[in-house]
C-alpha cells in the first residue's frame, strides 16, 4: 500500500468530498494561495476557485459565524482556525450557537460544520500557539471531537466529519503533518466512536490520542524488551468515545495508563480515569495512572517547552508504577 503524508491525507479527503458534494466548501485564513498554515490545502484554490476556497480576514468570529450561517442553509463548510488557541475568539459562536442550534430548534435546523484546527506543543511557538485545548470542546454537549493520529485515520475520519450533520471539532497536532503512513487509494470512511488498538498487549492498557499515540508506541516497544506487554488504545474520537472497547481492553490487562499532552487539571485524561475507575473498578489491579502536561503555560524556551509535556520516559515510568 502507498504511504503519504498526514497533510496529504487531509488534502485528499477534502478533495474527494468537494468532488462528491458541491455544497462542501473551505473557509479560513491563508487557505487560498498559501494553502493553509501547514499546506494541507495546497493547490485547492486553483482547482475549485475562490467561491469554494474562501480566504478570510483575520477574524475567527467571522470564520465560524459565516460557517454556521452557511451550514444551517444547507452547505457543508469546513472552517479552518489556524491554531486551536484562537478558538477563544469564536467561543460564543461555537458553544452558544453552533453546538445548540439542532437542540434549540427541535431538529428543524442542522449545522453540518467542521471546524478544522491544530494544537499541541513542539515547534517553539510559545504560550499562545501551543496549547492542547480539546477539553474545552469535550465538555460541551452538541459538539463532536475528533483527534486522529495517523494518515489513515485522518483521511477516513475527516470524510466522515464532512458528511456528519452535527458540529465536529477536528483537532490535528502540529507535529505530525509530515508523518507518513499507509493510506488506501480507494475510498473509505471511518465511523465515529470506533477506537483502534494500535498495538495488542496483555499487561497494561495505554490510552493515548493524537501525537501521544506515537510516544506510547515507542514506550511500548522499549517495555517489550523488559517483558512488559502494553496495549496501545487510540480512541480516535473523544466524542463519541468508544467506552465499550476501552473497558474491554482494561478488563483484559487490569491496568490503565492515560496519556495526554494537555494539562492534567480538568483534562480529558481525568475524565477517562474517573469513568474507568467507576465502571471497571473490580477489574483494576492498580489505580489508574495519568501522564499529562504540566499545569503551566507552554514556554518559548525549547528545553522548558519539552519539559512541560510528556515523553516516552514518562510513559515507561507510569507503566512500571502500575505494575509494581
Amino acid at each position: 500500500m502507498r504511504e503519504i503524508e498526514y497533510r496529504e491525507a487531509i488534502r485528499e479527503a477534502v478533495m474527494e468530498e468537494m468532488n462528491r458534494d458541491p455544497k462542501v466548501f473551505l473557509i479560513g485564513e491563508d487557505i487560498g494561495k498559501y494553502g493553509g498554515a501547514f499546506r494541507a490545502y495546497k493547490g485547492l484554490l486553483d482547482m475549485y476557485g475562490p467561491e469554494r476556497v474562501i480566504n478570510t480576514p483575520i477574524s475567527e468570529a467571522t470564520i465560524i459565524g459565516s460557517g454556521i450561517g452557511a451550514a444551517v442553509t444547507g452547505y457543508r463548510p469546513v472552517a479552518e482556525i489556524m491554531f486551536i488557541d484562537f478558538t477563544g475568539l469564536a467561543m460564543d459562536q461555537i458553544v452558544n450557537q453552533a453546538a445548540k442550534i439542532r437542540y434549540m430548534t427541535g431538529d428543524n435546523l442542522r449545522c453540518p460544520l467542521v471546524i478544522r484546527t491544530q494544537g499541541g506543543a513542539g515547534r517553539g511557538v510559545a504560550a499562545q500557539h501551543s496549547q492542547s485545548l480539546e477539553a474545552w470542546f469535550y465538555h460541551v454537549p452538541g459538539l463532536k471531537v475528533v483527534m486522529p493520529s495517523t494518515a489513515y485515520d485522518v483521511k477516513g475520519l475527516l470524510k466522515t466529519a464532512i458528511r456528519d450533520d452535527n458540529v465536529v471539532v477536528f483537532i490535528e497536532h502540529k507535529m505530525i503533518y509530515l508523518n507518513k503512513g499507509p493510506v488506501p487509494e480507494e475510498e473509505y470512511i471511518i465511523d465515529f466512536g470506533v477506537a483502534d488498538i494500535k498495538r495488542e498487549g496483555k499487561d497494561v492498557t495505554i490510552f493515548a490520542y493524537s501525537n501521544m499515540v506515537f510516544k506510547a508506541l515507542e514506550a511500548a516497544k522499549d517495555l517489550e524488551q523488559e517483558g512488559i506487554s502494553c496495549e496501545v488504545f487510540d480512541p480516535r474520537t473523544l466524542v463519541p468515545l468508544d467506552m465499550e472497547a476501552l473497558l474491554k481492553s482494561v478488563k483484559k490487562t487490569n491496568r490503565l495508563v492515560v496519556v495526554t499532552e494537555a494539562c492534567e487539571r480538568g483534562s480529558v485524561a481525568s475524565d477517562i480515569s474517573a469513568k474507568v475507575s467507576s465502571q471497571a473498578f473490580d477489574s483494576l489491579d492498580a489505580p489508574v495512572k495519568i501522564v499529562a502536561g504540566l499545569n503551566t503555560p507552554i514556554p518559548y524556551n525549547s528545553i522548558l517547552e519539552q519539559a512541560s509535556i510528556p515523553h516516552k520516559a514518562d510513559i515507561v515510568k507510569a507503566v512500571k508504577e502500575v505494575l509494581a
